[in-house]
């Protein structure tokens, strides 16, 4: 099938190369000129594991296509995905110009019925905005299809091509069937393809993210308590996710969450609610919590310094907001950075992947190191806030010789206390008891 993706963010990138690699003719459109010069010469734009491989072959094979040229990716394409950015706006709610600017530019420009499909996260009613929006500009049939994103940072070439579920909101048979033709290879495992209407479809997306968000954000209370109770976070993760009605995932206590999704998300479910005269408590909790959890190692370094932190040099391990990935947008890491340096203390980072997003956001306030080991060189303590592999088995007298102290602050629950009393470090985690 002949398929127009708009955008080629992360989102569209994964979805159009994935599409591609199914046998479809997929032709994706940027309005960044170098940034389709990149692609079209082979250049991955982001890091993603698993993309290159894909990307590179459908270019190869002919079926995967990068263009400016909105015109010339929607003139055969029966199926156009929107995959463009809903940044938040000042109030917090999602901006909708880019999608329903793109609405505008389709609908001047199909001669023939067009199913649109908006795979960008968006508020509940955004699928009518577009229909408006369609039907101001054209007498084109066509239909607009909610069909939102599920992607892992990380692990979103494996659940684009192997999806636990798939959603697809219309009430268009034409549609549905056409949807059904792109999506029945990957679903041949018998997970479920589940369709509903377009409104109930956008609210599923915000919901289960904001769902994801609030066990985070439970955990880390847990977490938070104890420490209070002299009670450890391990043991009592590992006893809640035993429970089948619970499940292991997203337990893990931590620095709060980040990313593209959840923190927008949450808050633009949020306000939607409030759009609407509803109180939606459990979500404003999530955030308060989240806003605090970000910074709670800072408060953990500042006792440890009597309060002054002036002139004290940080080693920090992770960047990117979680592991498998360069996406600092909303990182713990920017917020303890910031803080620290507020305070008078210099810092130096490494991250495997995240090191030229960081650059062009935080500049020279920070130093970056080549690697792990000599972001330590000199340091009072060291601060892990991503969870990268790299970290989780470090040569700890390695670690004795390059820190001025043996000091380690672990936002991620990294190693084992046991190790930690063994090695002669002084470690605060999340939830669980000081070694000192």
């Amino acid at each position: 099938m002949k398929i127009a993706v708009v955008g080629t963010g992360y989102v569209g990138l994964v979805t159009g190369t994935c599409l591609a690699e199914t046998g479809n003719q997929v032709i994706c459109v940027d309005i960044n000129e170098s940034k389709v010069k990149m692609m079209q010469e082979g250049k991955l734009p982001i890091y993603e594991p698993g993309l290159e491989l894909l990307f590179h072959r459908n270019i190869n094979q002919g079926r995967l296509h990068f263009t400016n040229d909105l015109s010339a990716a929607i003139a055969e394409a029966k199926i156009i995905f929107l995959a463009l950015p809903t940044p938040p706006d000042g109030d917090g709610s999602a901006d909708l110009s880019y999608v329903l600017g793109a609405a505008k530019d389709i609908a001047n420009l199909i001669t023939e019925y067009k199913v649109i499909v908006t795979k960008s996260t968006v508020p509940v009613g955004t699928a009518d905005k577009i229909t408006a929006v369609l039907n101001e500009h054209t007498h084109i049939e066509f239909a607009v299809v909610s069909n939102p994103e599920f992607l892992r940072e990380g692990v979103a070439v494996e659940d684009f091509m192997k999806p636990d579920r798939i959603i697809i909101g219309t009430m268009d048979e034409r549609a549905r069937k056409l949807m059904s033709e792109i999506y029945s290879p990957y679903v041949r495992q018998g997970n479920p393809i589940i369709y509903m209407d377009q409104r109930s479809s956008e609210l599923t997306k915000y919901a289960a993210n904001s769902f994801l968000a609030t066990k985070i954000s439970f955990m880390n209370e847990i977490a938070n308590l104890c420490e209070l109770v002299d009670a450890d976070v391990d043991m009592v993760r590992r006893g809640m996710g035993a429970d089948d009605r619970i499940g292991r995932r997203f337990l893990f206590s931590g620095i709060g969450y980040g990313g593209s999704c959840f923190p927008k998300d949450v808050q633009a479910l949020a306000l939607s609610a409030k759009e609407h005269s509803y109180d939606f408590k459990i979500l404003n909790s999530v955030m308060d919590v989240n806003d605090i959890q970000r910074k709670i190692l800072v408060e953990k370094v500042r006792k440890y310094y009597n309060g002054d932190l002036k002139n004290k040099k940080f080693a920090i391990w992770g960047l990117a907001f979680k592991p498998e990935t360069d996406d600092i947008r909303e990182a713990p890491a920017l917020y303890i950075i910031d803080e620290l340096l507020k305070e008078g203390a210099s810092v130096t980072a490494f991250d495997p992947e995240a090191m030229t997003n960081a650059k062009g956001l935080i500049g020279d306030n920070i130093n970056y190191a080549a690697n792990q080991y000599d972001a330590l060189t000199d340091a009072d303590a060291l601060l892990i806030l991503t969870e990268w592999s790299v970290f989780r088995n470090p040569d700890f007298d390695q670690l004795s010789d390059l820190l001025k102290s043996k000091v380690i602050f672990d936002g991620r629950n990294l190693y084992d206390i046991q190790k930690m009393i063994d090695c002669g470090f002084y470690y605060n985690s999340i939830g669980r008891k000081i070694v000192s």
